[in-house]
């Protein structure tokens, strides 16, 4: 898997710690071509997602939200397949 990652605060402490990963500006340049999205940290940035935009630049609409940030059927209404801790999959 080539793994592509955006934190606003924690992406220089983490460039030390991980490799390869890719990382990028904001959540819209690392979801360009992405097969998936996982949500790990609870930034404001990502609890306002353009789902529209995001599904028009990845291969494929899919959210792993690690951290129950949105309700399914927000994230479906959308397109997109949601998997999160503890929900159920639609």
């Amino acid at each position: 898997a080539t793994v592509c990652a955006y934190d606003p605060e924690g992406m220089e402490a983490a460039k030390e710690m991980l490799a390869p990963v890719t990382y990028g500006n904001d959540p819209y340049e690392i979801a360009e071509g992405a097969d998936a999205i996982v949500l790990v940290t609870e930034w404001d940035e990502f609890r306002a997602l353009d789902f529209k935009r995001l599904k028009t630049t990845m291969n494929n609409p899919v959210v792993v939200d690690l951290r129950n940030i949105y309700p399914v059927a927000e994230i479906t209404r959308h397109g997109f397949s949601h998997f999160a801790v503890g929900k159920k999959t639609e």
